[in-house]
């Protein structure tokens, strides 16, 4: 007969109120003893949770971010001889985001694995790219950091330490492979510069007064690794511009006054999508993604829109944009950003960009220089229009400008084609017409 058990935190030392950083399970799957249920993080080690018994996991009583000591409960599991043999629990897929580890950090600070069996995680020689399926990871909190912070699955990096350890050196080593294809002068260069790189500085702040810790985001944290990665291996340039949107504007209005109760209101930034298609087309390198010596030139114009949210940061995506009008491109960006900003966006709506636009219209400033979303290319900054007087040659007059801005990836295109593209953008936000064209 069926019998249910709960798994609780075992014996973890003098470690307290530990981070529940990873959830291997959900209700349904069948575990073997020893099988990773959660995996935990304190300041000192990265622990897993094994499960003690075989069976079916019939409830997970955690979430990610949660607190837990010896004793917490964190899943309930059905024990019985009927079950079918349980099969090894899958590492969980890494997104574009952010990626977390999984592995435990050294033998020493194993107080919760001794007896267990963990699938051998697959691994990449630094030289040659090839994979080695025969060493578990090893890694100390420390390492696991760096890790995440660029982007990168822990678990994917040999390790050249005692009993194959991962070192920090083996995760910049690492991350140079991914960056240059593991062969080429420029390959030992850049792991020079990244093994270079000093430890991040380690200040106690509340020394010099009172301070209040708070956690970030759970947007945050999964994309920070990503931008930090986008950051520091894209080598990014900025380019920047006006234009002179009047006209646009005061068509932007009309259209506006002409709509249904059922239309969203148009903004500046569906114009910006139509100008942005208009020149990817008249540009294509911009509408592509660098993968080692090839360009992929992409047929299909997806544009990425950044929307602020109470929880930060989302990009949902406007698909085949060329083939729509301003109006609904206006009424989908709506329902895009209420989306968005209610939780309800799904994996489907952030995928497939080509481009993106970032725009700040709404808040204020001057320019700014958004990091490039990989695998993407490029990607527009909007920040807000002002009235400015402008020669005409007889007087100043009032006229509405818009600057922009524009970050590249300068192994893909150089300054003079990223202020074509720009010029290109800018024309088609001063003469909406030249869209059509």
């Amino acid at each position: 007969m069926p019998t249910t058990a709960q798994v609780c935190v075992p014996d973890i030392g003098d470690l307290s109120d530990v981070a529940v950083i990873e959830i291997n399970v959900s209700p349904g799957d069948i575990v073997a003893e020893g099988d990773t249920l959660v995996v935990v993080e304190s300041d000192k080690a990265t622990l897993e949770i094994p499960a003690d018994i075989s069976g079916k996991v019939i409830a997970v009583s955690v979430a990610e971010n949660d607190r837990v000591n010896e004793g917490s409960e964190i899943a309930t599991i059905e024990t019985t001889d009927t079950l079918d043999a349980p099969t090894a629990i899958a590492e969980p897929a890494s997104n574009s985001s952010a990626v977390e580890s999984v592995a435990v950090t050294d033998r020493t600070e194993q107080t919760l694995t001794q007896t267990q069996t963990r699938p051998p995680a697959t691994q990449v020689n630094p030289d040659t790219g090839s994979s080695n399926n025969n060493a578990p990871a090893y890694a100390p909190p420390s390492v696991r950091k760096l890790a995440r912070e660029l982007g990168i699955e822990v678990s994917q990096v040999p390790g050249t330490g005692p009993k194959q350890r991962i070192t920090r050196d083996d995760v910049k080593a690492f991350v140079k492979v991914q960056l240059s294809g593991g062969t080429g002068a420029a390959a030992s260069q850049i792991s020079a510069t990244v093994a270079a790189f000093p430890d991040w500085p380690k200040v106690d702040h509340a020394k010099f007064g009172k301070i209040e810790r708070v956690d970030l985001k759970r947007i945050a944290r999964k994309s920070g690794p990503a931008l930090a990665r986008n950051a520091m291996l894209i080598p990014h340039v900025s380019y920047f511009d006006k234009t002179d949107i009047t006209d646009t504007e005061s068509f932007r209005q009309q259209l506006n006054s002409e709509a249904s109760d059922d239309d969203a209101k148009i903004t500046l930034l569906s114009f910006a999508v139509k100008a942005v298609v208009s020149a990817l087309k008249a540009f294509p390198v911009f509408n592509a993604s660098l993968e080692e010596d090839q360009l992929i030139l992409k047929q299909y114009w997806n544009i990425g829109v950044a929307v602020d949210t109470p929880g930060g940061l989302l990009v949902p995506v406007l698909n085949a944009a060329d083939k729509k009008g301003v109006r609904q491109i206006g009424n989908e960006l709506a329902h895009l950003a209420e989306a968005a900003r209610g939780g309800a966006l799904s994996p489907a709506d952030m995928q497939g960009a080509t481009f993106t636009i970032s725009s700040l219209g709404s808040i204020g400033g001057t320019n700014f220089t958004p990091i490039i979303n990989a695998p993407e290319v490029a990607i527009l900054g909007l920040p807000r229009s002002e009235i400015q007087p402008v020669w005409d040659g007889e007087a100043f007059k009032p006229r509405r400008i818009q600057p922009l801005s524009l970050s590249f990836d300068h192994r893909v295109a150089d300054g003079a084609a990223a202020a074509r593209f720009m010029s290109t953008v800018c024309d088609g936000l001063n003469d909406f017409r030249r869209t059509a064209v």
